[in-house]
């Protein structure tokens, strides 16, 4: 199914068709291509040419910046959202007060492009980092000198840029200093001089940047503890490997007290999932999270009342923890499960009587803006021109992590599929006949681990 980034995210007029054919034969119908046909058919990501200018005043403050984007929709309009979301962050995590953006989608021969990792935020970050680098050797000041003098510090937060887009929070100059400690930003003249002497060529840089982490509003989820001793979770997310059975369990194994592996995630079949949007735009442990918490203070109230009935004492006497309802100043308790025992017996009133569940919806954009600042060391060979990364380090506040493990793998993922989009990937069609000529992996450079080195992130 793809990722948040993947090419399956979208619509195909192949999915029209198979259910057209289904219906007509009532048979099930399925849908196979090879690789060939995948490379001519499935949606491409980033494909945009923009053109952008940067004023600077005497002192090198920020004045205004001001672009024109061109996006190659295809032959065919699948999603305007990477043209549209973009430019709504085209300052990256520098203060500039006035932004100026023309935006304009063509259709060409290639295949459609659509929504890919990021969608459009990427592209502006580049383009912000790219003009700070060309004004900083234009007009003669230290490009990281030139970055300190203009970016937003965490005093002027919340901050509001000019397409009406609020930074809620983020230490955008801490995350630049620490990733240049990381990577000896320091010591890079000296190891250009050695490597110069060796006949090799060597570069550094550094980018800083934000992301919009929205994505569709609509989310339910739903929480029931059953009196076997497991809770039942339902969300219409869907992992393809983030690692949500994970995640999702330790937020809701911690707030309620129960075991890790008493948590059993259920998603992917509109059997039982009512509602939901997906996993998309970083958004699946946002909403999880935020919906989650909701259900579990639910099922404590409800608890606490069920429980103060089978104990014969006031709710108000009652206080739950690690899995257990107590009685305040005594030893008397019973457990969470068991309480869903008692919740569904004809003892209990009517008003509480019922399985010991509790369902949260949301249906309103819950923003965040995720930050950091990346840099890189390369070497480049003077007779081949092929580039090696030599050095790779990042620092992203990616807020309270919930798993050290699946946050460095999605870093190590989307470091890889950068690299490979800046050096390697590209979608090559011959000028005069539109034909693909990197239609196979022979022709199209795949990013792979051992052409990365080690990374070094917090």
């Amino acid at each position: 199914v793809g990722g948040g980034y993947g090419t399956r995210n979208h619509t195909y007029p192949e999915f029209a068709l198979v259910l057209w054919a289904s219906k007509k034969t009532c048979r099930p119908v399925k849908w196979l291509c090879d690789r060939a046909e995948a490379f001519i058919s499935d949606y491409a990501g980033r494909d945009l040419v923009t053109k952008a200018e940067l004023a600077i005043n005497a002192e090198g403050k920020f004045l205004a910046l001001r672009t024109e984007n061109i996006a190659n929709l295809g032959t065919h309009t699948v999603s305007f959202v990477p043209l549209a979301r973009g430019p709504t962050v085209y300052n990256g995590v520098y203060d500039i007060a006035g932004g100026y953006a023309v935006s304009r989608g063509v259709l060409t021969n290639t295949t459609a492009t659509a929504s890919y990792r990021g969608a459009g935020r990427p592209e502006s970050m580049f383009v912000i980092e790219r003009l700070i680098d060309m004004a900083a050797r234009e007009i003669g000041i230290d490009r990281i000198d030139l970055r300190r003098l203009n970016m937003i510090s965490e005093w002027s937060l919340p901050y509001t840029n000019a397409f009406d887009v609020t930074y809620d929070s983020g230490k955008f100059s801490l995350s630049m200093e620490r990733a240049m400690e990381l990577i000896d930003w320091d010591g890079f003249s000296n190891r250009k001089i050695l490597a110069r002497k060796q006949g090799r060529l060597l570069g550094i840089g550094l980018a800083n940047y934000i992301e919009t982490a929205t994505g569709y509003p609509q989310e339910r989820a739903e929480m029931e503890i059953l009196p076997s001793g497991h809770v039942d979770l339902v969300i219409g997310t869907q992992s393809s490997g983030q690692g949500h059975e994970t995640t999702y369990a330790q937020v809701v194994s911690e707030w309620l007290g129960v075991p890790f592996e008493t948590i059993i995630l259920r998603t992917g079949d509109t059997n039982f999932v009512s509602a939901g949007s997906g996993s998309h735009s970083s958004r699946s442990m946002r909403l999880a999270g935020h919906l989650y918490r909701q259900t579990v203070d639910e099922i404590i109230a409800r608890g606490i009342e069920i429980a103060a009935i089978a104990m014969e004492v006031s709710s108000e006497d009652i206080t739950f923890s690690q899995g257990q309802f107590c009685v305040e100043g005594t030893d008397r308790a019973i457990g969470l499960f068991d309480t869903a025992g008692i919740a569904i017996d004809n003892n209990v009133p009517a008003k509480l009587r019922g399985p010991l569940k509790a369902v949260a919806e949301i249906n309103d954009s819950l923003p965040t803006y995720p930050n950091g600042c990346h840099a890189c060391e390369v070497e480049i060979d003077p007779e081949t021109g092929s580039v090696k990364i030599l050095r790779y380090s990042g620092v992203d506040d990616v807020g309270r992590i919930i798993n050290p493990l699946v946050v460095d793998g999605q870093c190590h993922g989307g470091i890889a599929q950068g690299v490979g989009q800046a050096i390697q990937e590209e979608c090559v069609y011959d000028g005069l006949t539109g034909q693909l000529l990197a239609g196979s992996f022979m022709d199209y450079g795949m990013p792979r681990a051992d052409e990365l080195p080690f990374f070094v992130l917090e």
